[in-house]
Parts: C-alpha cells; sequence; structure tokens
C-alpha cells in the first residue's frame, strides 16, 4: 500500500468517524425558530380565543396575532447547531438559556404556562380599564371543598359582606378579620351584570384573625360580561398586549383594525407599559408568513428586530398600550405609524 492511499484512507475513516458524530453526539444547545401564530379575534379548534359571556362580541374585521416561538426539546446534534448558526431563520442558543439546569423541562413548561396565565389576568385589567369599567374585587378562583364552592363563581364582583361594603380587597380582609370562623354570612355579589346574592359558612383563617371565604380574589375592573382566555400550549408572558387588543377589539367600540392583519408582541403590566420579550426577529418572520401589514414592536426590542433579518414587515415602536392604539389609528388613516 502507498503512502498516498494510506493518507486517503485514514482520512475516510476519520471523516467517516466525525461524520457519525457530529449527527449523532448531542451538544448543550437547543434550536430556536418562528413558532405558531394565533388571531385573538379567531379560533381554535372551532372554539373562540377570546370568549365572552354576557354580551355578544363586536363583529370585527382583520386580525390581531399573537406570535411565538418554537423551541427544540433536547440538546441539538453538532451538524443541527452548526447548520443553524447559518440560517436566518434559526437561533441556536444554550440550552440553559431556556431550559435551566435546576429545572426539569417539564418544570420549565409550568411556569412558562402559568407566566402566561398571568400575562391573560393583564390584559383582562388592562382591556377593561381601558373601556372605563370601576375596579372591584373580582373572584379569580374558589378553592375545591371549600365553602363558597357552589355559591361563588369565577368573574363574581364581591359588593358586600352581611351589609358592609368590600370596595376592595384590603377592606374585604378588614371585614373577615372581624368575623368568626363557622358564622354564616350573606355575600353580596354581581356576576354578569346582574346583582345577587348567597350564604356562605365562613372557615377558619391560618394566618389572621377572623375567617376566609375560600376564594382568591384580585382587585380589578369588573365589567356586566365576562371574558375567558383560551390558548393551550402557550407559555410565557409575551402575548400580553395583544390579548388586552384582542379584548378591546371584541368589546370596545371601534374596529381597531380596520380589516388589516396586525402582529405583535409585548408583555403588558397593570399600568399598560409594554415589556420587552425574548426571540424578537423569529416572530417578525412569524408575522411575514401570514402577510402581516404591520407588528408592534415593544419599544425596547426595537434595535434588536432593526439589526435581525429583514422580515419585509412594517414595525411600529410601542412602549404602552396608547402608543398601540395610536399606531392602529394610523394604519386605520392611512398613515405611517412610529417606527423603530
Amino acid at each position: 500500500m502507498t503512502r498516498r492511499i494510506a493518507v486517503l484512507s485514514v482520512g475516510a475513516v476519520l471523516l467517516l468517524l466525525f461524520g457519525v458524530l457530529g449527527t449523532s453526539v448531542p451538544v448543550p444547545y437547543v434550536a430556536q425558530v418562528p413558532g405558531p401564530t394565533f388571531d385573538t379575534l379567531g379560533e381554535v379548534d372551532g372554539e373562540p380565543i377570546i370568549e365572552v359571556q354576557g354580551r355578544e362580541r363586536d363583529d370585527v374585521a382583520g386580525e390581531l396575532t399573537l406570535t411565538t416561538v418554537g423551541v427544540s426539546s433536547g440538546g441539538l446534534s453538532l451538524v443541527q447547531a452548526v447548520r443553524g448558526w447559518f440560517d436566518d431563520e434559526v437561533s441556536v442558543v444554550p440550552e440553559e438559556a431556556v431550559y435551566p439546569p435546576d429545572r426539569s423541562e417539564e418544570e420549565t413548561r409550568q411556569v412558562n404556562r402559568q407566566a402566561f396565565l398571568t400575562s391573560e389576568q393583564a390584559a383582562e385589567s388592562v382591556a377593561l380599564g381601558e373601556l372605563g369599567y370601576p375596579e372591584k374585587v373580582v373572584v379569580r378562583g374558589v378553592v375545591e371543598e371549600s365553602p363558597a364552592q357552589g355559591r361563588l363563581e369565577e368573574g363574581d364582583a364581591l359588593e358586600s359582606i352581611d351589609g358592609r361594603p368590600v370596595p376592595d380587597s384590603d377592606e374585604l380582609a378588614d371585614v373577615l378579620a372581624d368575623i368568626p370562623a363557622g358564622s354564616t354570612v350573606t355575600v353580596g355579589y354581581t356576576r354578569l351584570g346582574e346583582p345577587g346574592t348567597t350564604t356562605v359558612t365562613t372557615q377558619a383563617a391560618e394566618d389572621r384573625e377572623g375567617s376566609l371565604l375560600g376564594i382568591t380574589v384580585l382587585d380589578q375592573p369588573a365589567a356586566p360580561f365576562d371574558v375567558d382566555i383560551q390558548v393551550a400550549d402557550v407559555g410565557g408572558p409575551s402575548a400580553g398586549l395583544m390579548l388586552t387588543l384582542g379584548i378591546l377589539d371584541l368589546v370596545g367600540e371601534e374596529d381597531l383594525t380596520g380589516g388589516a392583519v396586525v402582529a405583535g408582541t409585548g408583555t403588558i403590566d397593570l399600568e399598560g407599559n409594554v415589556g420587552p420579550i425574548g426571540g424578537i426577529p423569529l416572530k417578525m418572520l412569524a408575522a411575514r408568513d401570514i402577510g402581516a401589514e404591520l407588528f408592534l414592536v415593544p419599544a425596547d426590542n426595537c434595535a434588536e428586530a432593526v439589526a435581525g433579518p429583514d422580515a419585509g414587515v412594517p414595525m411600529a415602536r410601542v412602549a404602552t398600550l396608547d402608543d398601540a392604539l395610536e399606531a392602529l389609528a394610523d394604519l386605520r388613516a392611512g398613515r405611517t405609524p412610529e417606527s423603530c
């Protein structure tokens, strides 16, 4: 065997070995890609994403679409990671950036799901506050086998306990602190705009004097209708802005889109501030794929959005809910919204 043949043979074996290792040995990275999109004005599997009970939903055109990022589960192979680094539509990031090492993937999903549910509550509060509904003590949940089960419901706005007004959760706590456990009290409430009363036998409070009803409550604007958001398998708080706009479009007095396809992202806090999120370039690519005519970009994500691949979708810079509403008004009027 000549030296050349020997070298070529060894080289071929090494290439084959590296090829096998490169496609089979995992590396501690995951791939992020443009994820599914959800039109908050539309449906998933025949069910509305935003369901309204107690009144008809407004008949609106257009779309207000929330965007997401898809994430691979488990480590990539070396070949997949290298390929992703050269693909503008894939973001390869360290695994611990998505799945913290002190939590399992399932625990991470649960944490992200809870963040999404919290963003739902914020979106509802901000939207109803924008529409001018008064703030009240609203039931957010009824503890299983509690004295209130079957008597109070999620969405009820509490008005009084034994005739004493409870305008906020602090006053509710003060009233219950004066009531011994085991007392039967009359609870006044409003449900879907209709007043009602029920009796509840209180149980002992564990961390303070007095008693409790066995419910969780939140101080938030209360409307004579109920809003229920149904989006499964989505995690994180980044849908807050688009859910807020969806609620406003469906129960407000104005068609926000004027028939246009609008996409966006961003957290929302109870003061209406829009916060930054992750994966903005990938979310803009997802918006491109659905033919979006405008993408609402959190102000703090503008630099990243401008530096990323050009998705060909006009951007509107939004730092608050008011900014988003102004951008949509500009779009309806044929004006160019303030961009990044």
